[in-house]
């Protein structure tokens, strides 16, 4: 008689992925108010579909998180700099979360200058990350700010984006 060893069912985290595998599961844009204005899943395997409701809220509420946290740096010690008069330096400001990292998954946040947040959610064994996610940023810069159709800080509707990231992300996932 063959016995099944029945487990308790675990519920894995939305953004659960296939340990081994190094892949970018989605991205989301954020606009300098929280807004979102741009998702797309990449790697249906092992991304847990959320709803545009949920993709609304994560943005949001991300949004938040980053705004305190990059107000929560520590206090250092503002010191003349050689050759400066002895006038101090304005300190750098604090960039925020820029990296959240789980066993599962890693989200890498780039801040633009204006506002605008990339969120990549990767593998949390994918390298160069940081790279990536410029490149997204530069289809972006190319793609749709250059767009003359596209109004700023609306959601993002242009299909030759959409195709360059997507065949820009196939070849990493392809690896």
């Amino acid at each position: 008689m063959a016995h099944k060893n029945k487990e308790a069912e675990t519920e894995q985290p939305f953004w659960y992925s296939v340990l081994g595998t190094r892949t970018v599961f989605a991205l989301i844009i954020i606009n300098k108010a929280g807004g979102l204005v741009y998702n797309k899943t990449f790697h249906d395997g092992g991304l847990r579909k959320i709803s545009t409701n949920d993709y609304l809220v994560l943005a949001g509420t991300f949004h938040g998180v980053h705004a305190i946290t990059a107000r929560l740096n520590p206090i250092k010690p503002v010191t003349p700099h050689p050759g400066t008069n002895g006038v101090a330096m304005r300190p750098e400001p604090s960039s925020g979360l820029e990296v959240l990292e789980t066993e599962n998954f890693r989200l890498q946040c780039f801040n633009t200058i204006t506002g605008t947040k990339f969120l990549l959610f990767t593998d949390s064994t994918q390298t160069n990350v940081d790279v990536t996610i410029r490149r997204v940023y530069d289809l972006y810069s190319d793609y749709v700010m250059k767009n003359p159709f596209y109004s700023l800080e609306m959601p993002i509707r242009c299909d030759i984006f959409d195709r360059k990231l997507l065949s820009y992300i196939r070849e990493i996932n392809n690896r």
